[in-house]
């Protein structure tokens, strides 16, 4: 599967936006963004939203709406950054108009409940982004991780080489990389948000679930058909999982393995990627090489 549309990568003097689409957030809380996109040669632009409260939203569906439209359409703005994630960009998503964006695209950033506007983007519109940590996130995330994200933002190829895992299926396959949050991927089922039967690398990440809500949710994909053409899946961190008092009898791990090992397609599991200090960044819709070997992982972005 080749890759989508990419957005032009940044240059040092470049504008980034930050804007906040789910749960709100503060300036306050985003100073140390500031400081690091300007270490790196980026001017920054802050948007309405982080100054706007709206009971846990940054402001109503309208405003939150309104300053991410002014970021797209923004000329003098070349990225844009989500500051946090929490749940509220699926209120906004369909009340966006892509018109001018496609004209020009522009990356967008984060992970966890922006995996609403990864869908929309890779699947419905056809444009690349960047899965990476947030703002929010920023004062405990690793060196590496930052460091990620930032290659990502100025072009630089990644390329990643982890160890390996006893549930891992050895293979290789080369497609395009997409998904995100498991929980959010479900709630954007029966949508025009999400994918069709592609073969496309699927990411999975979540957070505080129940085991037993993580296997309805892989049963969900897969009677909707979402498994059954994958070229293969990259499981990352399944951070906080919950259980009921009477035992689901496997971790998050084990039970995405039972779906995965039906596919005969390559499957690595603890990626450095979600809910963790390590969360290192992805382009979704950029075509991958990954090769899951007896004593190690590469993921190699083409």
């Amino acid at each position: 599967m080749n890759s989508l549309r990419q957005p032009p990568f940044l240059q040092k003097g470049n504008t980034i936006g930050l804007v906040a689409t789910a749960k709100k957030i503060t300036i306050e809380e985003v100073q140390l963004a500031i400081q690091l996109f300007e270490s790196w040669g980026l001017k920054v632009k802050i948007g309405k939203s982080l100054s706007l409260d709206d009971n846990q939203f940054a402001g109503s569906d309208q405003e939150r709406t309104s300053d991410f439209q002014n970021m797209m359409d923004d000329d003098d703005v070349h990225a844009i950054m989500c500051a946090r994630g929490g749940y509220g960009t699926v209120r906004m998503i369909d009340e966006l108009n892509f018109t001018k964006y496609l004209k020009k695209p522009k990356w967008i950033c984060g992970y966890s409940d922006i995996t609403v506007l990864h869908c929309h983007l890779n699947f419905t519109l056809g444009i690349q982004s960047i899965h990476s940590t947030m703002p929010i996130n920023f004062s405990s995330n690793t060196v590496e991780a930052l460091e990620s994200l930032k290659s990502a933002l100025f072009g630089e190829l990644l390329t990643y080489h982890i160890p390996s895992h006893s549930l891992n299926i050895l293979g290789n396959t080369e497609s395009i990389i997409t998904g995100g949050n498991l929980s959010v991927i479900y709630s954007l089922a029966g949508t025009t948000s999400l994918f069709t039967n592609t073969n496309h690398i699927l990411f999975l990440e979540d957070l505080d679930e129940y085991l037993y809500h993580i296997d309805r949710m892989m049963m969900n994909l897969k009677r909707g058909g979402k498994l059954k053409k994958l070229s293969g899946i990259i499981v990352g961190a399944f951070s906080d999982m919950k259980d009921n008092q009477i035992p689901f009898g496997k971790d998050a791990f084990g039970i995405v393995a039972d779906y995965a090992n039906t596919l005969k397609i390559p499957v690595c599991f603890d990626f450095p990627c979600g809910h963790i200090q390590d969360n290192r960044t992805l382009f979704f819709g950029k075509k991958v090489r990954l090769s899951v070997e007896q004593n190690s992982v590469e993921l190699t972005f083409i």
